[in-house]
C-alpha cells in the first residue's frame, strides 16, 4: 500500500519516520486560513481532513496544529519580532495546542489530540536566547519543544507528547493499523 504524508513539515516527517514504515511526502496545497466563527480545534480538524483528501495515495495522512492563547490563535510566527510577541504573551500562561490527524483510506478517520502547555515566566533575555538558538519561526506559537523550547515549559497536559510537535503518534499508530498499515 502506498502511504503518503500530506505535509512538507520536517517535524511531521521525522515523527512519522519513527514508526518505521515506508512513506512518501506530498504538498497538500491547502489554504490554512481559519473560517469565521471556527474554534481553533475545529480549524485544525477541518484542515487535517482537507490535507488527507488533497493528495493521491492508498493511505494518506493529513495533520494540522492550531495553537491558541486565551482563545486567540497563535500562528507560525514567520519572523523574530512576531515570535518575541508570542512568547511574551505566553509567559506564565497556558497555551492550548490543538493537533488534528486524519487518515484517509477506504474511509476517513480523524482525531484531535490536545496539549495544554503552561509556560514558565519568561524574561526577555530567555526569550532572546531561545530564539537565537532555535529560530522556531515555522512552529505554531513559537514553541519548539523537541529542542531548547522544552526549557520554556513548566508543564504539559496531553495523552500524547508527540502531539505538541505536530503529529500525535499514539493515535496515528492505531489509525494506521486500522487502515491496514503494519507498524513494526
Amino acid at each position: 500500500m502506498r502511504l503518503v504524508l500530506a505535509s512538507t513539515s520536517p517535524y511531521r516527517r521525522e515523527l512519522l519516520a519513527r514508526l518505521g514504515v515506508a512513506f512518501e511526502v506530498a504538498l497538500p496545497g491547502v489554504d490554512e486560513t481559519a473560517l469565521p466563527g471556527e474554534s481553533p480545534a475545529q480549524t485544525a480538524l477541518r484542515l487535517s481532513v482537507l490535507k488527507a483528501k488533497a493528495v493521491p495515495g492508498d493511505v494518506v495522512i493529513g495533520s494540522d496544529q492550531v495553537a491558541a492563547l486565551e482563545g486567540q490563535i497563535l500562528g507560525k510566527p514567520g519572523n523574530h519580532a512576531t515570535a518575541v510577541k508570542q512568547l511574551r504573551a505566553a509567559s506564565g500562561k497556558t497555551v492550548e495546542f490543538h493537533t488534528a490527524v486524519s487518515v484517509r483510506s477506504h474511509a476517513m478517520d480523524s482525531r484531535i489530540v490536545p496539549c495544554r502547555v503552561t509556560f514558565r515566566p519568561l524574561s526577555d533575555e530567555a526569550i532572546e536566547a531561545y530564539l537565537q538558538k532555535e529560530k522556531p519561526y515555522d512552529c505554531a506559537g513559537s514553541a519548539k519543544a523537541e529542542g531548547l523550547g522544552i526549557a520554556l515549559i513548566a508543564r504539559m497536559e496531553t495523552d500524547d507528547p508527540t502531539s505538541l510537535i505536530g503529529l500525535p503518534l499514539i493515535a496515528l499508530t492505531e489509525m494506521l493499523q486500522k487502515a491496514g498499515i503494519r507498524i513494526p
